[in-house]
């Protein structure tokens, strides 16, 4: 199943992160879940951030997408979609 995956950053870190079961269309539907998650206010989705989430399946939101103020620098949100595959890491670390 497709999820959403989200990322509050805090001065170039990721500070906390979360994925919630999504279809394609009803993104800010799940977005407004995880934001729920967060305890942090919901952003304003503008059209710059629908364009940027049809055409790379990710997009992010500053503090100027907030009506609150928020303690984070970005909030970012990524579309994963399942295809089935296992991925796996051709990094020779990771051999377990």
């Amino acid at each position: 199943m497709a999820r959403l995956w989200a990322k509050i950053i805090v001065k170039h870190k990721i500070h906390r992160q979360a994925t919630c079961p999504c279809v394609f269309s009803q993104a800010p539907e799940a977005l407004q879940e995880l934001c729920k998650e967060f305890d942090v206010p919901n952003p304003i989705w503008l059209g710059k951030q629908q364009r940027e989430f049809e055409q790379f399946r990710l997009t992010s939101f500053g503090p100027d997408n907030f009506v609150e103020e928020v303690p984070f620098d970005r909030l970012e949100i990524e579309f994963l979609e399942d295809d089935g595959k296992r991925r796996k890491s051709n990094d020779p670390r990771n051999v377990f």
